[in-house]
């Protein structure tokens, strides 16, 4: 089970079906995201699409030499804007995809809109989602929830979401939820209602063990948000924000242009692929090895290109150093801002306590400890209140406890009354009165041994002791031992064999940690093959928002490059005809064809 690989297929699917010429991709807000997150700019590129509009967008030219594929949610606004695009249409043919199901009446408006039948297909591809990894997926909604109820407009849309990736994956599961959150069983209920309205799309071929599907909810773990990470993606994530692949650095002391922002895709990114799991001490050791290979594979500055074999040797290796010197000088600046902020805020101290507060039982060292950073004036007011959620949360009902003069301590630390609020909504949100299993103290004789043992053992990294619920859950999912009256079956059918593949599904979001849990599930339990997926996925100061940067997707310009990979933004028919139809570089003597810059990106000199 790939989600990545799901989404890909699709696309490529889409652009074949399309036939050979030049194509222009047209998309919404969100389909725009889901492109830009699993293909890299070239890679569309070499497949003939050389322009990316947005359908609601009104300043689009007539380009009838272009073939349109349309890649759209099945919105009523993306249908009226379909419609009125068919009405008067700017490009010579439509192939039309919608990333879910569309009804009837829908496809049926389209066709009376269709009068100078310029729709030569549409279909329904199931990618409604983000493929965050192969094995992680984001729906990208954040605020889904109004007190302990879904908020209205947003429970159908993550029911798209998740059922647009089972029929992705190919899965008709079976459908277990968390008993404690009603938001959970309405979840299911829907999906189920989905599964049962559409059955003829769920009738994949039958497994001697039926797939899973896993609903469970934020509150039940609000603790593992909270915490700092220190593998790679997580602590980019957690400092620096992932966004659809792309973090911004504009605001990192002294950073040059070109690294402003930057996209980190395992998809494209060997080293970020690598280092996607590894702890914060080991990514700077790989660095320097980075940064050594790379001073041996750099062309010496006095090397003399004396002959023709000495300029081949060249022109053929330029490419790939380039796109090494570009790798090195991302990953050493990102690693070197974690780094600041590391040291800058005290991080490595923080987290000792935070790791204190999630796993020992220890309420007067703890209290200390909490106490000392919050006096110390380094420690950032994000963090300070996240200490004192993590105390609420482990404490909320400890004789000693020391909370109300915490919140003083805040107070004198001059944290506004609006942070200082977000202590109770916490303890109100993820607090022992709501949730279903018991994050704090387990009562389980099992759960019981395993931290008894676990304490007479000690730790081999104080910043990583914690394990998310997720973990423990699956844990006892895949061994059998998961409670009906925690978690029960949607309907009357029960697994009776050990599941196989397992969708989990976070309401309220989930966490780089558990995809890291379920990366190591994945790879330690043979014949288990584990997805999870979530509205968001959290970091502290926000979860990721379904607005802003869309990936390298930039609308209405031809994105080609130049042979100095520059972008060439144009517009003109002839200009275009000319970059496609000229027989030489406009740039270099040897004659090296544009169209051979545009489909393989090969030029010497691209960047």
């Amino acid at each position: 089970m790939n989600v990545t690989l799901a989404v890909k297929q699709y696309i490529s699917k889409m652009i074949e079906n399309s036939g050979p010429g030049m194509k222009v991709l047209l998309m919404d807000k969100e389909t725009t995201s889901i492109v830009s997150v699993v293909y890299t700019q070239s890679e569309i590129l070499q497949k003939e699409v050389y322009l990316f509009e947005r359908i609601d967008s009104q300043s689009r030219d007539n380009m009838k030499h272009l073939k349109a594929i349309c890649f759209l949610r099945p919105t009523k606004e993306n249908v009226e804007n379909l419609i009125q695009e068919l009405r008067r249409p700017k490009y010579s043919v439509y192939f039309i995809y919608f990333s879910n199901v569309i009804s009837k009446s829908e496809i049926k408006a389209l066709a009376e809109a269709d009068e100078q039948e310029v729709v030569a297909e549409v279909q329904e591809f199931y990618g409604d989602f983000i493929a965050v990894n192969p094995h992680l997926f984001s729906l990208n909604l954040s605020g889904v929830a109004r007190g302990r109820s879904w908020e209205p407009t947003l429970l159908p849309r993550t029911t798209q979401g998740l059922t647009s990736v089972l029929l992705a994956l190919k899965k008709c599961p079976m459908i277990r939820y968390q008993l404690s959150s009603d938001m959970a069983k309405r979840l299911g209920e829907s999906v189920k209602q989905i599964i049962t309205k559409e059955y003829e799309l769920f009738d994949f071929r039958k497994t001697e063990v039926p797939p899973l599907l896993l609903i469970m909810d934020r509150s039940d773990d609000a603790i593992t948000p909270l915490l700092n990470q220190w593998t790679y993606q997580a602590m980019v994530h957690e400092l620096l924000g992932l966004n659809n692949n792309r973090i911004d650095l504009s605001r990192v002391p002294g950073i040059s242009k070109e690294l402003k922002e930057v996209v980190l895709s395992a998809e494209n990114d060997e080293f970020y692929a690598n280092n996607l799991y590894l702890n914060f001490g080991e990514i700077g050791t790989n660095i320097k090895n980075l940064m050594e290979d790379f001073q041996k594979k750099k062309p010496k500055e006095q090397q003399k290109l004396e002959s023709i074999s000495d300029m081949k040797a060249f022109v053929d290796n330029y490419p790939q150093f380039k796109k090494m010197s570009g790798t090195v000088s991302k990953h050493v600046t990102v690693v070197g801002e974690l780094s600041r902020l590391v040291s800058e805020r005290h991080l490595m101290e923080v987290s000792e306590v935070e790791q204190e507060l999630a796993c020992q039982n220890d309420h007067s060292s703890a209290s200390q400890n909490v106490r000392r950073l919050l006096q110390n004036p380094r420690v950032s007011e994000l963090d300070a209140v996240r200490l004192v959620m993590l105390y609420a949360l482990r404490y909320e009902r400890h004789s000693s406890s020391i909370l109300p003069g915490l919140m003083e301590e805040l107070n004198r630390k001059g944290v506004s009354e609006r942070h200082r609020r977000m202590v109770t909504s916490m303890v109100e949100y993820g607090g022992k009165r709501v949730r279903g299993s018991d994050l704090i103290n387990p009562q389980d004789a099992v759960a019981i041994t395993k931290q008894f043992f676990k304490g007479l053992k000690g730790v081999e990294n104080v910043y990583t002791q914690h394990a998310p619920l997720l973990q423990e859950t699956l844990d006892q999912l895949i061994k059998g031992r998961l409670k009906d009256s925690q978690f029960p079956y949607l309907g009357p059918s029960s697994l009776r064999d050990r599941p196989q593949d397992i969708i989990v599904f976070v309401i309220g979001g989930a966490t780089y940690e558990e995809a890291l849990a379920v990366y190591n599930l994945n790879r330690t339990m043979p014949g288990v093959r584990i997805v999870l997926g979530g509205t968001t996925i959290h970091n502290t100061k926000r979860s990721e928002s379904s607005t802003g940067p869309h990936g390298w997707v930039s609308f209405g310009w031809w994105t080609i490059l130049d042979t100095h990979g520059k972008l060439l933004s144009v517009k003109t028919q002839e200009a275009l005809q000319f970059l496609t139809h000229s027989n030489r570089c406009a740039w270099h003597l040897p004659p090296y064809t544009v169209q051979r810059h545009i489909n393989l990106l090969s030029c010497p000199f691209t960047l």
